[in-house]
């Protein structure tokens, strides 16, 4: 199957294009668009992946879902158009940033510019139905971002996978804890930001990090 999507990612997938799965979740995602209001915008879908090339990956952030708000979603986990307000949990995140590295609120929740720098976005669904949080989940999209981080794991060393909340937490299990960096943390929703997430310091360490691999760290 010929899937729109940045030619690095082409060549670390490429089979699990071919998979029966995945065509079945294409051709889901393909009438839903036909009949419902789904976000991020289709050319959206993969704008991760565009923004940051699998040899430019240094930091992983794993969102569960889109925002399912009216011109938020664009592709990027945790980030929202300009002109947008800030989603609690990016309020959240932009917070501890102050905190933990003394950089003052953006102007916007674009955070295009840190995808850019080798931050990759990641939302283990790609889609979701306008005002319905959790309405693509199960239909195969987890499969994919699955792999996605298996294989980006198996093949590049030192990444740092920054998992927030149970659900990210889980994927661990597909990332060699030898190979990369990986830091767990409570979400950053307002239901449970309190217990952890804040004062967890995640950025200086990812930093910290990279700059231990001889990499650039990430202008938060």
């Amino acid at each position: 199957m010929d899937v729109r999507i940045e030619p690095s990612w082409k060549v670390l997938l490429g089979d699990t294009f071919e998979q029966e799965y995945f065509e079945n979740l294409v051709s889901f995602v393909k009438q839903e668009y036909k009949t419902q209001k789904i976000f991020p915008p289709g050319r959206m879908i993969f704008n991760a992946f565009e923004k940051t090339p699998v040899e430019n990956v240094k930091v992983v952030i794993l969102g569960q879902d889109p925002y399912h708000g009216d011109g938020q979603a664009h592709g990027l986990s945790f980030s929202v158009l300009p002109g947008m307000r800030f989603p609690p949990s990016l309020l959240n995140i932009l917070k501890e940033i102050k905190s933990d590295l003394g950089k003052e609120l953006p102007p916007n929740g674009d955070l295009t510019r840190w995808a850019q720098q080798g931050v990759f976005l990641l939302n283990a669904s790609l889609t979701v139905r306008a005002h319905n949080a959790g309405s693509h989940q199960g239909k195969g999209w987890e499969e994919f971002t699955d792999q996605v981080i298996s294989r980006l794991a198996a093949t590049r060393e030192g990444i740092v996978f920054l998992l927030w909340g149970a659900f990210a937490q889980k994927k661990a299990a597909l990332i060699p804890q030898d190979k990369h960096l990986i830091l767990k943390a409570p979400h950053p929703s307002p239901l449970s930001a309190h217990r952890g997430f804040f004062g967890s310091k995640h950025f200086s360490q990812a930093n910290e990090y990279l700059i231990s691999k001889g990499k650039e760290p990430i202008k938060w």
